[in-house]
């Protein structure tokens, strides 16, 4: 087996030997099949391994050869001057990753936070990751309605992209968390082929999936590719059952020989019924912690959430004959949602199981459904140019996206200002509340967001081995809001900035490079006070410096970072929910937020037969009077996941994961009997795989997830949501 990949500035030779490898990662792994490595030109560099099987497909790897995330400018990994996770279609098939969900849930240095058994949030170094792109186009996530973002499915999906920390020069504000942005799969094939799969799990999860492409003419320049799925599952909670179906759909056309057009369409639909909103008492009215069984199910049967998300997308790209290339990319994208749910909010009496009503406490309803459009258009150029006597790159390029919001609800209707009675809770399953009167619907929201950004960056060429990256976006961002109100109560609000952008990488050998990097943080913020009014934009700055390496031509890379953000205006949870807001959360400004930490990764091939991600990060993040930032987040997280093929059984392959974090605590706001903290103690899940290769084109996949059945909160405050108890799948798949 051959592969070619052209180096990004200078020639380098990317053979790694055993002692280099057992530097890297601090503990002994000696490679056991041969890289070697030469070069063929001054820009091109050959590898040649063979496995136990014979040829092995390199796209098996866990590691991406390049990327063009966090500058636009198409590099190798240890060339992007920031801490980046790039998950692969074949990581996400080994582990299940069916959602992006399921992804970031398994990503170095991100956190999750299920509030309840549709919703989460992620989080990284110690704050809310509410930048997504598609294709490096930005959209904006708000974390306030359930609109079923992180739901997608990734079986449309080449690989998953994250750039942890401030990425302005991306997505036009600097949001100081992660960057995540989904590649989608095209159609690259210029013959027939295509893949069937059939899964079964627990809580009679049955999932099928498949993906067809083809050329749409003789000569295969213009080529069509349709993906289409459907999953229908119960979950560990008691009456709650699932269903999606989506179905991708992609033309590629080679317009000429150095003209490509692209057009696509994405459509995806989720219907749960009876669906958490929160979780279970997580105390006692006298502060003892509650222990509720993990299936206990705090919805009502009537209860419901449906989703649906429609994009349309087309991408234009045009190469020139002095290699630079130009590209335009534009999408349209709508999603609706539907829920009508109800939350236990209190702390029932230990004895009795009863809520105190006279503090308001029990069940409260509320019917909601939203609509969130988004127009979005990015144009760039890029390529190389001489100067000095070196050879540098650089791209210049805009964007502008416009998104549009509506919200309506309705509430129950009776005669304690909707507050419904649940009884005894621990007698408590789901038909004890019949479904209310509800109000009409009301306009509760309605907003409009523009977004406009100007950028460039360059790639200097200082010396052999030192590169310089600079760059700037300047954003306008500007929001209409309260449109449901009179004339005079409708607020504009409009902010401006400049995010500068600078990372230095000197390459101390072949195999480890050094890198600083340095960015401001321009975030404008979602969230909303207690009038229901937009905080103040994020401000802030973003370094970071670290280590990389990387060897066997980039199939095996690692890094080692240390990082310091400081902000303003930070967006804090109070606790208090904004008046007849449905129970939405009202959040405060905080200035003089410090997050500081490590991070570390190694990501890809050990040798031909063994694929392994690890990462581990730790971080500590504090206001100015020394105040914990969202302490829900744990401090400290490890995350392991490997593939060993067996060389005396090529057909087989097996693995597993672990994925521990450390302690976690949240501050409790008038909490029962005198009690300000709930804690959730460190915990550690482990999983397992294997697939058989049963012929050339059919394979079988094992997985089993919490082998241990680990009993923890996902989300704890003052209600409980718990993490998935010990479940398993088993999968077929087919190729032709």
């Amino acid at each position: 087996m051959s592969f070619t990949i052209n180096a990004s500035s200078q020639q380098r030779s990317l053979a790694g030997t055993p002692s280099r490898l057992a530097i890297c990662i601090a503990f002994a792994l000696t490679p056991a099949a041969t890289y070697a490595a030469t070069a063929d030109s001054e820009d091109t560099v050959i590898v040649e391994g063979a496995s136990a099987q014979g040829d092995i497909s390199q796209d098996q790897d866990y590691s991406v050869k390049t990327t063009t995330t966090g500058t636009k400018l198409l590099l190798v990994p240890r060339d992007i001057p920031q801490s980046v996770s790039v998950i692969s279609q074949q990581r996400m098939q080994d582990q299940e990753l069916n959602t992006i969900e399921d992804v970031l849930d398994n990503t170095t240095g991100v956190s999750a936070s299920r509030i309840d058994s549709s919703r989460t949030n992620f989080y990284s170094r110690g704050f809310f990751i509410s930048n997504f792109a598609y294709e490096d186009m930005p959209t904006f996530l708000d974390n306030r309605w359930n609109f079923g973002d992180t739901a997608g499915d990734t079986a449309i999906y080449d690989k998953i992209e994250v750039v942890r920390g401030a990425a302005g020069l991306m997505s036009g504000t600097g949001n100081p968390s992660a960057y995540v942005n989904m590649v989608r799969k095209h159609a690259d094939s210029k013959a027939f082929k295509g893949s069937a799969s059939a899964t079964y799990g627990s809580w009679d999860k049955q999932r099928y999936v498949l993906d067809l492409q083809a050329p749409l003419v003789e000569s295969g320049k213009v080529r069509g590719r349709v993906i289409t799925g459907y999953q229908d599952n119960d979950s560990w909670l008691e009456r709650n059952h699932s269903r999606k179906k989506f179905i991708y759909g992609v033309v590629d056309a080679d317009v000429t020989d150095s003209t490509t057009l692209s057009l696509g369409y994405d459509y995806q639909e989720n219907e749960d019924d009876s669906p958490t909103w929160g979780g279970v008492p997580s105390m006692w009215s006298d502060g003892s912690k509650t222990h509720f069984r993990r299936g206990f199910n705090t919805a009502a049967d009537w209860a419901y959430s449906n989703k649906d998300s429609t994009k349309v997308f087309a991408n234009l790209t045009q190469r020139f004959d002095n290699g630079w290339e130009a590209k335009i990319n534009a999408m349209h994208a709508e999603t609706n949602f539907d829920s009508k749910l109800m939350y236990i909010d209190g702390y029932p009496d230990k004895t009795t199981g009863l809520y105190d009503a006279s503090l308001f406490q029990g069940a409260w309803g509320g019917w909601n459904r939203g609509e969130r459009k988004q127009d979005s258009v990015d144009a760039f150029v890029r390529g190389g140019y001489e100067l000095l006597g070196r050879q540098h790159e650089v791209m210049f390029g805009g964007s502008y996206s416009r998104q549009r919001n509506n919200y309506d609800n309705a509430y129950p209707v009776n005669d304690n200002y909707g507050l419904m009675d649940v009884g005894n809770i621990n007698q408590y399953n789901g038909n004890t509340l019949a479904d209310p009167q509800w109000s009409d619907w009301a306009l509760y929201q309605r907003d409009v967001i523009r977004q406009k950004s100007v950028y460039t960056a360059t790639r200097l060429s200082l010396a052999d081995p030192l590169h310089l990256i600079l760059g700037a976006r300047w954003t306008e961002w500007s929001a209409k809001y309260n449109l449901e109100r009179k004339p005079d109560e409708i607020r504009n609000s409009k902010f401006d900035d400049v995010t500068p952008y600078a990372g230095l990488i000197y390459d101390i050998d072949d195999t480890w490079s050094v890198y600083g990097s340095y960015t401001s943080i321009f975030q404008p913020s979602g969230q909303r006070d207690i009038n229901s009014e937009f905080l103040d934009p994020t401000t802030g700055q973003s370094y970071e410096a670290g280590i990389k390496g990387d060897w066997f031509n980039t199939r095996l890379t690692a890094s080692l970072a240390v990082f310091r953000i400081e902000q303003d205006n930070v967006a804090v949870n109070t606790g208090q929910s904004i008046p007849a807001s449905g129970g939405q959360t009202a959040y405060k400004s905080v200035d003089g937020t410090v997050s500081k930490g490590v991070e570390f990764e190694l990501n890809g091939a050990i040798t031909d037969n063994w694929q392994l991600t690890f990462g581990a990060s730790r971080y500590v993040a504090e206001d100015e009077d020394g105040n914990a930032v969202n302490p829900g987040q744990p401090r400290t997280t490890a995350k392991l996941f490997t593939r060993y093929q067996l060389p005396m059984l090529p057909a087989l392959a097996v693995g597993g994961g672990v994925r521990w974090q450390n302690k976690t605590w949240n501050e409790i706001d008038n909490g029962p009997n005198g009690v300000s903290r709930i804690t959730q103690d460190g915990y550690t899940v482990v999983d397992l795989f294997t697939r058989y290769q049963v012929t050339k084109n059919f394979a079988v996949q094992g997985n089993i997830n919490n082998l241990f059945d680990e009993e923890y909160y996902d989300y704890l405050d003052t209600y409980g949501v718990y993490g998935a108890p010990r479940n398993f799948s088993v999968s077929a798949s087919y190729s032709f």
